[in-house]
């Protein structure tokens, strides 16, 4: 079965980068995982075998009855829900799932992975842990980078990332042009966040602070926070940290 280049399928099937993706999302028997885009199964596999209860949703036609046929034994045991759909139009409370009582799970295609990544934070129903197989820039970003963005404190936000481990293009079928990395986000929460207004708030300032991320931020965030931006006025966006971007929205 060829990968759909529509869809960005790029298929893991290595056993100890398998490992690495469930090691990082901690799964244990009797977690509940959601993975997104379970592909050929391989990972699916794994998950099952650690015993995991997995709901997971496929977007590719094809793929749902070789999975249907992979799994028809856990299927019908109900250790496995096989959903057909995209990701980013379900409706979680349709699953059951609960807030910080179920991990996500998965190999994510590169051109959904900043929309799923803000799916799942801004969801009522948040997860507890995640852990994604992402572009390795992305993750660097992300994770590791000195100098933050939009992304990264979007992040950061509401949990913990992780760089976990690099997982080279020659990993996976048919091969992506870039390497992946694993990204683990763990302790997912709204504890940064005294109401609701304040998250919103929050996001109104970071997006105006990086609308013009080379230039201070002085200009840029007087209109909404007037003189609480003086101490700020002369740095970039990128140089502040995400307690003070926290502080200034409360």
């Amino acid at each position: 079965m060829r990968a759909k280049k529509s869809l960005g399928q790029h298929f893991l099937s290595s056993p100890s980068y398998l490992h690495a993706i469930a090691d990082a999302g901690d799964v244990k028997d009797g977690d509940i995982v959601l993975e997104v885009g379970p592909g050929k199964g391989s990972l699916t596999a794994e998950l099952l075998g650690r015993g995991a209860r997995v709901i997971a949703i496929e977007k590719d036609d094809r793929l749902i009855a070789l999975l249907r046929e992979m799994f028809a034994a856990e299927i019908s045991m109900k250790k496995l829900t096989l959903i057909h759909g995209d990701i980013l139009t379900q409706d979680l409370k349709k699953l059951s799932l609960k807030a910080g009582r179920y991990k996500i799970v998965a190999n994510v295609p590169y051109y959904i992975s900043g929309a799923l990544v803000r799916f799942f934070l801004e969801t009522p129903l948040q997860p507890s842990t995640m852990a994604l197989l992402l572009q390795k820039e992305v993750v660097e970003r992300i994770a590791r980078s000195k100098k933050e963005s939009l992304l990264s404190l979007s992040v950061k936000a509401y949990g913990t990332p992780t760089f976990v481990k690099k997982v080279p293009r020659g990993a996976f079928s048919p091969p992506p042009k870039v390497d992946s990395a694993i990204l683990a986000i763990k302790d997912i929460s709204r504890q940064n966040f005294a109401t609701a207004l304040h998250e919103k708030r929050f996001f109104a300032l970071l997006h105006a602070g990086f609308a013009h991320k080379r230039k201070t931020l002085g200009k840029a965030l007087l209109p909404l926070i007037g003189e609480a931006a003086a101490d700020i006025a002369t740095l970039r966006a990128e140089d502040v940290p995400l307690k003070t971007w926290i502080h200034l929205a409360k």
